[in-house]
């Protein structure tokens, strides 16, 4: 009896129908897992893009505060560096001015001495003229010098006493002016700018004392 080794056609269609169904399963679960696969991966690129977005906004922020800072401080550093120049400019003015006040305040009793000596000199021939000119002449030049750098002389007669301006050194009894005129100026006084230099030292007016009567003439008029 022979024995049959192949399959029948029936068996090997059925074979081939289970292989592909098993075939297309497998192809299914791999299609399956790959869009799951790919719905992770997106989820992960997703989830990280936030976390450096994040990440990203924090460092803007903390830059940000870091410039508000730093632009703070810069502003600050520029009002005290200009509060600094304004300082010391005017220290550095004051200083001048006050070196510049005291030179010239020693200058002025030579100045006094030039105008005393005019007045008291009066040259008697023509050598005496010919110094009088001389001194005359380095007078006229230091005064020059001296308007230049700002001084100005007083002019006190006839004006009310003010001692912000003036120092009342002699009191002269008058009806002819009211109290408190300045009536003669015995040393001059100079101004350097607006401030005073030196005060002016003057002769004011008092009130002029009653004339007192005589013992005798009191008596006639009591008499009488």
């Amino acid at each position: 009896m022979q024995t049959m080794n192949s399959d029948s056609p029936e068996q090997i269609n059925t074979n081939a129908s289970g292989s592909e169904v098993t075939d297309q399963a497998v192809a299914t679960n791999d299609v399956t897992d790959t869009a799951s696969t790919s719905d992770n991966s997106v989820n992960t690129d997703a989830g990280t893009s936030d976390s450096v977005n994040t990440q990203l906004a924090q460092q803007i922020d903390s830059l940000k505060a870091q410039l508000e800072a730093s632009s703070s401080q810069y502003m600050r550093l520029v009002a005290d560096f200009d509060n600094y120049r304004k300082r010391t400019q005017k220290e550095k003015d004051e200083l001048d001015a006050q070196v510049k006040r005291n030179t010239i305040t020693e200058l002025l009793p030579v100045v006094d001495n030039f105008e005393r000596a005019r007045a008291h000199i009066k040259p008697q021939n023509d050598a005496e003229m010919a110094i009088h000119k001389s001194y005359q002449g380095v007078y006229k030049q230091l005064v020059d010098s001296l308007k230049r750098l700002g001084v100005s002389p007083m002019r006190p007669e006839g004006q009310p006493f003010d001692p912000n301006l003036h120092e009342a050194v002699l009191r002269e009894p008058t009806d002819e002016h009211p109290e408190g005129t300045v009536l003669e100026e015995l040393v001059r006084g100079y101004f350097l700018g607006e401030r005073v230099l030196r005060h002016a030292m003057v002769k004011v007016a008092a009130p002029k004392e009653d004339t007192p009567v005589p013992d005798d003439v009191q008596s006639s008029s009591s008499d009488s």
